[in-house]
């Protein structure tokens, strides 16, 4: 059997064990293991060795815990109550303020998080029932909050991002710096389109009149409240940026900064301390298994030389140019998307396309960020959009799956346009890795 048949056959398996309800990370590991012992005999053993004291080496994945620790820490604690209660008074008197609000609280809760989940859970627990409270769309609110909540996984500090930097062997600094521009570009296109929406029919979004009957006193005080998570994130992220700090040191502080906070507003609990270690511990484990898995998979791959041969499939045989390969690339994240989460997605396909990329000559930097919002989209694509199901588990009865698969379309169209612009113009992307880091 011919190298390009036994690549295939490995793909395909492993998404066969996927559909048949396997673990991530089962999946890719054993067909990963199985094709190394298969081909190599006895020698194939050392590929998940390797792949081991690989992933025990990154001292970045020293950031993953800390991250993710943070983000539980201010969720549960419920910090994030005290921001929403801020964009209430303040955007409040505006048609559609309140929406336009959870879109900045869900961009804010994304660079305390770097999780979609954590987002998704906040905008449904706390901005749902009081948007639907205040006689705002239901199809239009379920949206807002799916769309704000998927820039979890592209506003640093992004945990996916530092997967894909694991992978494709990136700078974890740069592609969270490339995700900043990106990330807020589209969270002010959200913006816009809510604020022309609610200029245009104010029904879906009614200003509230009892905001602007708050005293400037307390306007202040939640002003000054809200400001914390924010203080939070500079005191992570100022240092690291100016060089003081490295990315692990930066991750420290921010989860000891998150722990503080919740302990001097009375926040935190023994429970709640231990609901977010417990998380904390299970997520990160998850991730560290799905990463060797994919490491190991990707060695069996680079020794198959399966991506050259895919390469020359491409150009060569099929004559298709870099720029068609890239789009078909995306559109089969979009595929697989409505039955996989960003993680899988990342791990079954980074061994192929993260070198086929750079065969291609794109910059890997850049194509992280693609990939993120390519995810993004794909995560709000019926019919089994990751974020479409969430939002069904958490919204309110009143609020049906229709509703829900109508309210996602014109803030996919958004996505779409924003990937776009950055595939047309990659400086978007990279302007602020290339200045800060002088390259």
């Amino acid at each position: 059997m011919s190298q390009e048949y036994i690549a295939l056959f490995m793909f395909g398996a492993m998404m066969v064990m996927l559909l048949t309800g396997q673990r991530v990370f089962g999946a890719i590991g054993a067909v990963g293991a199985i094709a190394a012992l298969a081909l190599w005999g006895t020698g194939g053993q050392d590929i998940p060795f390797s792949a081991a004291m690989k992933l025990m080496k990154w001292y970045p994945l020293l950031t993953l815990p800390m991250f993710i620790f943070m983000g539980y820490v201010l969720s549960e604690s419920r910090l994030a109550d005290d921001l929403y209660r801020m964009f209430h008074v303040w955007m409040g008197p505006v048609n559609g303020g309140l929406a336009i609000g959870t879109i900045a609280l869900m961009v804010l809760v994304s660079a305390m998080n770097g999780l979609s989940v954590a987002g998704m859970a906040i905008g449904a627990t706390i901005a749902l029932p009081e948007l639907l409270r205040r006689g705002y769309d239901k199809t239009m609110v379920t949206g807002v909050i799916q769309a704000g909540s998927s820039l979890g996984i592209l506003v640093p500090p992004s945990v996916v991002l530092v997967l894909y930097a694991m992978i494709a062997r990136q700078p974890v600094g740069q592609l969270w710096l490339a995700g900043v521009v990106p990330g807020l570009m589209m969270a002010a296109l959200f913006i816009v389109y809510i604020w022309v929406r609610c200029r245009l029919q104010p029904e879906l979004g009614p200003a509230m009149k009892d905001a602007s009957d708050v005293p400037r006193a307390e306007k202040i005080r939640l002003l000054w409240a809200g400001a914390l998570p924010l203080m939070i994130f500079a005191a992570m992220m100022v240092p690291f940026v100016n060089g003081w700090t490295s990315l692990v040191e930066s991750s420290a502080i921010g989860a000891i900064s998150a722990l503080t906070a919740s302990v001097l507003k009375r926040r935190m609990t023994w429970a709640i301390f231990e609901t977010c270690t417990k998380h904390t511990l299970a997520i990160s484990c998850m991730f560290m298994w799905i990463i060797l898995a994919a490491l190991g998979f990707g060695a069996v791959f680079d020794g198959l030389g399966a991506v050259k041969a895919i390469d020359n499939l491409f150009t060569d045989q099929l004559g298709l140019d870099p720029w068609a390969i890239l789009i078909l690339m995306q559109l089969s994240f979009i595929l697989m998307g409505t039955f996989l989460d960003d993680t899988a997605m990342l791990v079954i396909v980074a061994p192929l396309y993260v070198p086929l990329v750079n065969v291609l000559g794109f910059d890997l930097i850049w194509y992280g960020v693609l990939y993120t919002i390519t995810t993004q989209i794909a995560y709000m694509t019926p019919p089994f959009g990751y974020n479409l199901f969430l939002m069904r588990a958490m919204a309110p009865p009143e609020v049906s799956l229709t509703d829900i698969y109508r309210s996602i379309i014109p803030f996919v169209g958004i996505m779409v346009v924003a990937l776009a612009l950055i595939m047309a113009f990659p400086q978007i992307a990279l302007w602020l890795p290339q200045t800060l880091y002088g390259q």
